[in-house]
């Protein structure tokens, strides 16, 4: 059995390979996402610089809290891009209807950019998901606006990063060039969504997606991940004590200048 799964909450992060912040419940997490997506722009605005971010639709909760923010503050987010990291497919070829509750197209129009007063949200043509039809689309124009400043996520139960499911048969190197394109979703992340949003419902979940590539979210400048759930306790451990390896790809983070997973109290327990 790996010792690393054997490590008590008060001793997590000490040598880790990824820097983790231990927080208390989930909504310090959500908190500390939601104030660094806010504390960039406003850096950035008083700079008159652009700000691009990788976003994902899972976890959620730091996207109350950025919409409260933005609306308070008056923060214009006019030069702000949003990339958002995947959605969910219903064959190689069809995307799942916008409206349907699992869309992540649909969420972020519900609760993000229809929640923004819309004389500080940003236009239609900066928030982007990726194209099944025209993959490299997004990864061109995410490279001809420089990168992104930050890439926000979660880490699966399988280690991905948006939908980069892990697979062994690559090298690090081979998986980590990988651009945004259209995958099966394995059965790992079918089931743990299935059980956090359909209530176990694995024959009612999308079973493709298309996903930004994991070169997209390597080359941003920082990284942060929050990780909450019962399950994350092994995962977080992996990720920030096992080996490099694309059968658990949050590992390639390891190699990042700037990466930073936020844990609350739960997923901080001993694994095992």
């Amino acid at each position: 059995m790996t010792d690393y799964y054997r490590i008590p909450a008060g001793e997590l992060g000490k040598g880790a390979k990824i820097p983790l912040k231990t927080l208390g419940d989930s909504g310090e997490v959500f908190y500390e996402l939601a104030l660094e997506m806010v504390s960039e722009i406003e850096r950035n605005n008083v700079s008159d610089r652009r700000t691009v971010f990788i976003v994902p639709v899972g976890p959620v909760g730091q996207y109350p809290i950025f919409v409260r923010l933005v609306n308070e503050k008056k923060l214009s987010l006019k030069n702000v891009w949003f990339f958002n990291m995947d959605e969910y497919m219903t064959s190689p070829d069809a995307l799942i209807d916008r409206g349907e509750p699992l869309s992540f197209r649909g969420f972020m129009d519900r609760e993000v950019y229809g929640k923004i007063d819309p004389a500080l949200v940003m236009p239609e043509a900066q928030r982007v998901f990726p194209d099944p039809h025209d993959p490299e689309k997004g990864d061109r124009l995410l490279e001809e606006l420089g990168g992104a400043d930050i890439c926000f996520g979660g880490i699966g139960i399988n280690g991905h990063l948006a939908f980069n499911e892990a697979d062994p048969a690559l090298s690090p190197e081979a998986f980590a060039a990988q651009g945004t394109r259209v995958l099966r979703i394995s059965r790992e992340t079918l089931t743990a969504n299935a059980i956090g949003d359909l209530g176990g419902a694995i024959e009612a979940m999308p079973p493709y997606a298309v996903t930004i590539g994991i070169r997209q979210i390597l080359a941003a400048r920082k990284v942060r991940l929050g990780v909450f759930r019962d399950w994350h306790r092994a995962v977080v451990r992996r990720a920030a004590y096992g080996e490099v390896s694309s059968a658990f790809p949050v590992t390639l983070l390891q190699n990042h200048p700037d990466a930073l997973i936020l844990v609350n109290a739960n997923a901080a327990r001993q694994a095992i």
